[in-house]
């Protein structure tokens, strides 16, 4: 779950990044002395600014929202796999033990029935009988809740999935009503897609035409 966790936050650092950026596009171009000079640009650059800033807040809080209800149960859920794989290894363990004693009662069992041996055999069960009993134990802790766990990832991750949707669908609704009301503020009455870019060729034509860009 890691690599899921280290992708949704280098998304959302991208995404945050980007409209930072956006936002500071926007305000140094309010500061262009154009802004002075010619109302008509000062009006489009600040419709720009203002979308701008409602994308970054809009984003600040898909993130926010995000961080709260996916990042942290992600961080939640990863901080149960060390205590699972202590119990994981205690069994190990507790196998080991249980084996190595086993082996010792089995030894005593295959040899001659003396007096000595016998003692040896009645010690060596006695250790073996909480030794296998903790074994026991800890193998049947981990049959009954290792299923159990395993089975109640979905039910875990759902919510977080269903609000991870849900503030995309959010940011991306919000997206196309923030430049859709752009265009509406910055498009031209009675002004089609042709039109304009012949007039911006022909604007990009004189600029052409000055000696100051003229090609060496």
């Amino acid at each position: 779950m890691s690599w899921w966790r280290e992708t949704l936050n280098e998304s959302m650092e991208n995404s945050s990044t980007m409209s930072k950026s956006a936002v500071k596009i926007s305000l140094d171009l309010l500061s262009n002395p154009l802004c002075e000079q010619d109302q008509d640009f000062l009006n489009m650059v600040t419709a720009l600014d203002t979308a701008m800033k409602r994308m970054d807040a809009f984003n600040q809080e898909k993130v926010n929202q995000i961080q709260k209800t996916v990042i942290e149960p992600l961080k939640k859920f990863g901080s149960v796999f060390p205590s699972l794989n202590m119990a994981v290894k205690r069994r190990e363990q507790a196998l080991q033990d249980y084996r190595r004693l086993q082996a010792k009662v089995e030894k005593y069992e295959e040899k001659e029935k003396t007096g000595p041996v016998l003692a040896k055999l009645h010690q060596a069960r006695e250790e073996l009988r909480p030794v296998r009993d903790d074994f026991e134990a800890k193998n049947k802790q981990l049959l009954d809740e290792m299923p159990r766990f395993y089975n109640s990832r979905l039910d875990y991750f759902q919510p977080s999935f269903e609000s991870l949707i849900r503030a995309q669908v959010v940011y991306y609704s919000e997206m196309h009503k923030i430049f859709g009301d752009l265009t509406q503020q910055l498009d031209q009455p009675g002004c089609p897609d042709e039109q304009r870019e012949r007039e911006n060729e022909a604007r990009l034509s004189e600029l052409r035409a000055l000696s100051i860009v003229a090609d060496d």
